[in-house]
């Protein structure tokens, strides 16, 4: 499990806008990872709204913030089209960085335990330190609160 202070994993992802993405390459800018669990759900389609609707303010604030999923990058690509997102989205086919980053666990749903990703955000400082982690997120307000952090953060 990740500790706050600790070095967050690297990792180069491809992103929906055809760049490869390395948490290594953003330094010295904050960087807010949200996982979640699908495109185009509906909680997830409302964190992903809500960190666009403020992509302005953690842009002031020097910070650059990344949706991670499991999902395709024409998954992503779909998603971030209907939408309108202005949130680069990381495909993590391959599960490495969600399970580098504890957010692939087993889950419980209708009875039926699985595997996927639990709704994680990981704030990351400018020298690649674990600030902050919230864990089993609740959507609502969430953004802002992750904003509030990354002010707090930078100043």
């Amino acid at each position: 499990m990740l500790k706050i202070g600790q070095s967050a994993p690297d990792f180069s992802l491809p992103a929906d806008t055809n760049a490869e993405i390395s948490l290594s390459g953003l330094r010295p800018a904050p960087v807010i990872l949200f996982f979640y669990p699908r495109d185009d759900t509906p909680g997830c389609t409302i964190e992903a709204n809500d960190f666009t609707a403020l992509s302005a303010e953690f842009t002031a604030q020097g910070a650059q913030v990344f949706g991670i999923s499991k999902d395709s990058l024409e998954s992503h690509c779909k998603f971030r089209d209907k939408f309108d997102l202005a949130i680069p989205l990381l495909s993590d086919a391959d599960g490495d960085v969600c399970e580098n980053y504890g957010v692939w666990d087993e889950k419980k749903m209708y009875g039926k335990t699985f595997m996927g990703i639990t709704r994680t955000t990981v704030l990351i400082d400018g020298d690649g330190n674990i600030a902050q982690i919230w864990d089993k997120v609740k959507v609502e307000g969430h953004a802002q609160e992750v904003l509030a952090a990354t002010r707090a953060l930078v100043s």
